[in-house]
C-alpha cells in the first residue's frame, strides 16, 4: 500500500456491500482499480461455506491492494451465518451464563469459522449497556446493565475473536441503548452529561481498548449535551475529542452503515460521508446501494482535492487501515472442515444451557409430561418467516416434536397475527392438555402483547424467546427466558423442559424500567 494516489487513498476508506452470492462486475472492477478498500457481507451473500469461501477468494484475488472483508457475526440475534455454520447464543445469554472464559471460547469459535471462510473483519462485539428496555435495536444484543459485568465479557469477546485471527469491532460507540428509537428509522437523541457516561456506557469501551480491540464502530446517535448538531458518526467532538483525545484510542474508527435514515434523512450520501471523514472516521461504510457508493467516492475525492477534508485526516486513516490489513492478512486460513466441528457445537451447546434463566417454576411442571397432549403457540421470528408456510413447523416446533410425540403446533406473525392464525391457535389450545406459549418481544409489539395476554390463561409454560422483558407483563406460573432464539438456545430450552438438565442462570438486566 505504499505510494498510493489520492484516488486510491479515498478508495481505501470505503467499504461497500452488494447483493448476490457472487461479486458483481462493478465490485470486481472497483477492487481492481483500488477504488474500494473492502467489502461487507450479509445473509444475502451467503449460502454454503464453499460458496462463501469462493466468493471471498474472488474478492481477495481481484483486489489491487489488500482488503478487509467484513461481516456482522455477533452471535444470537445478529448472525449472518446460520444454517450450515456454528450458531451461538447471543450477548445477553453469555452475560447470564457469566463465565468470561466461556464467552471467549464462543467468540473464538465464531472467529475461527470466519477466518476459514476468508473473512478477516468482524463487526462485533456489541457492548452497549442496557438502559431502556424499549430500545428496538439492542435487546438481547446487550450483555447486561452493569457496566463492569459488560466490560468483563466485552474484553473476553474481543480476545476470542482476535486470537482466532479476525479483527474485532467494539460497537456502538459511545453507546446507543438509552433510547427507544432505532437509527435505521430516525436519529436517536440522548441527553445526559459526559461525567455520567464515564461510569456507564464508556466502561466497556475502556475495557475493549485495554484488550487492544482493532476497531471501534461509531453509532448514529446524537448525544446532545456533548454534540449539539451531529450524530456521533459525523461529530469531531465524539470521534476526535472523546474517543481519540480523552480515551486515548489509536486504532481504526469506522462508521455504522451510512445508509441508515438517522443520517440520510438530513444529509445526502455524499455530504454525510464527507462530514464523517472530517470528523475523523477512517472507514466509511455504505452497505447496500451502488448509486450511493458512487456518489460517496466522488464527493470524498472532490472534498479531498479542495482541502475540505484535511490531507492529514486521510493519511492518518490510511495508516490505521494499513495496520489492520497487516495484522489480519487474507492468508493463511484454517480449512473449511473447522466449520461445525463437534467441539464447536459442544461449546455452544454448553453456553446455551448455561444461559437459560428459570424465571418462574411452578411445582411439578418441569420436566414436562412428554406423554401428554401439548400445544405450542409460537410468535415466529421474522427471519424464520421467510421460509415458513402456514403448515411448516418452526425450528422450535421441530426440536420439541422430537421429545413430545403428541405435540400440535402453530405459529403467528409477531407484529400482526391474523384472525386465521389466532383461530387455529385457539383450536389447538382447546384440544390440548397443556400449552407452551412462546413470545418474541411482545413488550414492544402491541398486537403481540394483546393477543398473548388472551392466550395466557391456557398456557402452562411461557417461553420468552427474545427479550426477557415479556415476562414482566405476561405472568405465567412457569416461565423460561432463553435470551435469544439461535438454534443452541432453542435446543437448550427444549432440553430444560424435558429434564436433560436444570437451568440455573440469573438475569443480568432489570425486567422493568425504573
Amino acid at each position: 500500500m505504499e505510494g498510493l494516489s489520492l484516488e486510491e487513498k479515498i478508495g481505501q476508506m470505503l467499504v461497500v456491500g452488494f447483493h448476490g452470492t457472487t461479486a458483481p462486475l462493478h465490485i470486481i472492477q472497483w477492487l481492481n482499480e483500488g477504488r474500494i478498500g473492502g467489502v461487507i457481507l450479509f445473509a444475502r451473500n451467503i449460502t454454503t461455506p464453499r460458496q462463501v469461501h469462493e466468493l471471498t477468494q474472488s474478492l481477495h484475488k481481484a483486489a489491487k491492494h489488500p482488503i478487509l472483508i467484513a461481516i456482522d457475526q455477533e452471535g444470537g440475534t445478529v448472525a449472518r451465518l446460520r444454517e450450515g455454520y456454528t450458531e451461538s447464543p447471543g450477548a445477553m445469554a453469555l452475560g447470564a451464563a457469566d463465565d468470561p472464559m466461556l464467552t471467549q471460547q464462543v467468540s473464538a469459535i465464531l472467529g475461527t469459522e470466519l477466518r476459514a471462510l476468508g473473512v478477516n473483519w468482524n463487526l462485533a462485539p456489541a457492548i452497549d449497556i442496557t438502559h431502556n428496555i424499549d430500545n428496538p435495536s439492542v435487546g438481547t444484543r446487550s450483555i447486561g446493565s452493569d457496566p463492569e459485568h459488560v466490560a468483563r465479557h466485552a474484553k473476553a469477546q474481543v480476545t476470542g475473536f482476535q486470537k482466532a485471527g479476525v479483527a474485532a469491532t467494539a460497537k456502538h460507540y459511545p453507546g446507543k441503548a438509552n433510547t427507544p428509537v432505532d437509527p435505521h428509522v430516525e436519529l436517536p437523541v440522548i441527553t445526559g452529561d459526559l461525567d455520567q457516561m464515564w461510569n456507564t456506557d464508556l466502561v466497556p469501551f475502556k475495557a475493549a481498548i485495554e484488550a487492544n480491540v482493532t476497531s471501534i464502530l461509531i453509532t448514529h446517535v446524537q448525544f446532545r449535551d456533548i454534540e449539539p448538531t451531529y450524530s456521533s458518526t459525523l461529530s469531531p467532538r465524539i470521534i476526535q475529542g472523546l474517543l481519540r483525545e480523552k480515551m486515548g484510542y489509536r486504532g481504526l474508527v469506522t462508521t455504522d452503515c451510512m445508509e441508515m435514515k438517522a443520517v440520510t434523512n438530513k444529509y445526502g450520501p455524499g455530504e454525510s460521508a464527507v462530514l464523517a471523514a472530517i470528523a475523523g472516521a477512517n472507514i466509511i461504510l455504505f452497505s447496500h446501494t451502488r448509486e450511493y457508493q458512487e456518489q460517496v467516492y466522488t464527493a470524498l475525492l472532490e472534498a479531498a482535492k479542495s482541502g475540505r477534508i484535511p490531507l492529514t485526516n486521510i493519511d492518518y486513516s490510511i495508516e490505521r487501515i494499513k495496520e489492520v490489513k497487516q495484522r489480519y492478512p487474507a492468508q493463511p486460513q484454517p480449512p473449511l472442515e473447522v466449520i461445525r466441528q463437534p467441539s464447536h457445537l459442544e461449546t455452544t451447546k454448553k453456553a446455551a444451557r448455561a444461559a437459560i434463566v428459570p424465571h418462574r417454576i411452578a411445582p411439578n411442571t418441569i420436566p414436562i409430561d412428554t406423554n401428554a397432549s401439548w400445544a405450542l403457540i409460537e410468535y415466529a421470528s421474522h427471519i424464520e418467516q421467510e421460509t415458513l408456510t402456514p403448515e411448516t413447523p418452526t425450528q422450535l416446533a421441530h426440536i420439541l416434536k422430537k421429545h413430545i410425540p403428541n405435540l400440535h403446533t402453530t405459529w403467528l406473525d409477531p407484529k400482526n397475527p391474523t384472525n386465521e392464525q389466532l383461530t387455529k391457535a385457539k383450536q389447538l389450545t382447546d384440544k390440548a392438555q397443556y400449552t407452551i406459549l412462546a413470545t418474541r418481544n411482545a413488550h414492544i409489539t402491541p398486537n403481540q402483547q394483546k393477543t398473548a395476554e388472551k392466550q395466557l390463561p391456557k398456557a402452562t409454560i411461557l417461553l420468552c424467546l427474545r427479550n426477557p422483558y415479556d415476562a414482566a407483563n405476561l405472568n405465567c406460573p412457569t416461565t423460561l427466558l432463553t435470551l435469544g432464539d439461535s438454534q443452541p438456545s432453542l435446543q437448550a430450552a427444549a432440553d430444560a423442559l424435558t429434564g436433560s438438565y436444570t437451568p440455573k442462570a440469573k438475569l443480568r438486566v432489570p425486567l422493568t424500567m425504573e
